[in-house]
């Protein structure tokens, strides 16, 4: 897999996505600082290791999960190596049993394909219909890893920045969980 190297404050060269520019733009406008990496994309955890070596921190493992009516959504940010039990998230968060979402409502609601579900992708969910969900270690961590909405770049943020700038700024929550 090819990693570029580490830039800080720097995004990819070239045409971007929308929803990566998008993303770009809204750490600037928040005045937050990242390292990046770009590459092949890291659409699994076993390439996610590769990417987390050269950034220095791991990439959290991001779920879209919701319930069985497919009536409330769910971005659950993990550990990287932390195992995933629905009954156990389900009890903690007061809802009926957990699955995958569909792809499409990815879409709808982060503009994230999957591979590339992402904090940043809170930015579009503007009704707000997503909960976030952030497994403890990671919410206690000194730094957070995660994709600018797309899985060919993969981002560093103080995790402080992320609570204190960009969750008030989308207006989102955190429901903090123990895994």
């Amino acid at each position: 897999m090819e990693i570029s190297t580490l830039y800080h404050n720097c995004r990819p060269e070239g045409k971007l996505l929308p929803q990566e520019a998008a993303a770009f733009d809204l750490l600037e406008k928040l005045d937050i600082p990242y390292d990046r990496v770009s590459g092949d994309p890291a659409d699994n955890m076993e390439k996610c290791a590769a990417v987390s070596e050269v950034l220095g921190t791991p990439i959290c493992k991001n779920l879209f999960l919701c319930n069985r009516q497919k009536t409330q959504f769910y971005l659950l940010c993990m550990g990287p190596d932390k195992p995933f039990h629905t009954k156990d998230l389900s009890h903690q968060i007061g809802s009926a049993r957990l699955s995958f979402a569909p792809e499409e409502s990815l879409w709808e609601l982060l503009h994230c394909t999957p591979g590339s579900a992402t904090i940043l992708g809170l930015m579009n969910d503007t009704d707000h219909q997503v909960r976030l969900l952030i497994e403890r270690e990671v919410y206690e961590a000194e730094y957070l890893s995660c994709h600018p909405c797309i899985c060919t770049s993969s981002l560093k943020l103080k995790t402080a920045d992320v609570l204190e700038k960009f969750l008030p700024y989308t207006g989102h929550d955190v429901t903090v969980v123990d895994l």
